[in-house]
């Protein structure tokens, strides 16, 4: 009966040690992750904020709660739920530079999928390089051939599955053409 529990207890401890390898982050993801997000111009910010919604709306299992010209917001994250819950920021500077910032976040105690702090800088690399570099996917092959899709009827929100990547960045759902001014 001893030895029964001893097993199981180290049996236990090297399933929570697998989880814990899996969670680390590499010291360069972790950098790419922290580094300030600051767009130096008004063109500049907005072809970055159109990205943010082109990439939330992508990577994101919940849908579009909040679309403004300040924040860019998912539904969640949902009880037990490992799927990251999104919320992007812009602040304006008095300079007419902006700052994006980046939060995720799941509900599970066992982590997130994907990890939080790669999200990060996969979504700050999409924002800094665009559409043209990211890897190949069979969506992003799509988005190429396929027509664009049309706006959903009634502010429905379509998801993000169903929708191809937009190759032109102006003028997206969602976005103002109201100018920003500094509060």
């Amino acid at each position: 009966m001893f030895f029964g529990a001893v097993a199981l207890g180290a049996a236990s401890l090297a399933l929570l040690s697998g989880c814990a390898v899996d969670d680390q982050v590499s010291s360069t993801v972790m950098e790419q992750a922290t580094q300030p997000l600051t767009c130096m111009s008004k063109p500049e910010c907005d072809a970055w904020w159109a990205r943010a919604q082109v990439w939330v709306t992508n990577h994101s299992a919940y849908k579009l709660q909040t679309v403004t010209d300040s924040i860019i917001q998912t539904a969640g994250p949902s009880s037990g739920k490992r799927a990251l819950a999104y919320q992007i920021t812009k602040t304006p500077t008095n300079e007419g530079t902006a700052t994006i910032g980046f939060a995720a976040h799941c509900d599970n105690p066992l982590g997130c999928e994907p990890n939080p702090w790669q999200a990060g800088a996969d979504f700050k690399q999409f924002i800094r390089n665009g559409p043209g570099l990211r890897k190949a996917t069979p969506q992003a092959a799509q988005a190429v051939t396929a027509p664009p899709a049309a706006p959903a009827p009634g502010g429905v929100q379509v998801s993000p599955l169903d929708q191809p990547v937009p190759l032109n960045l102006e003028n997206q759902p969602g976005q103002s053409v109201t100018p920003l001014t500094p509060q």
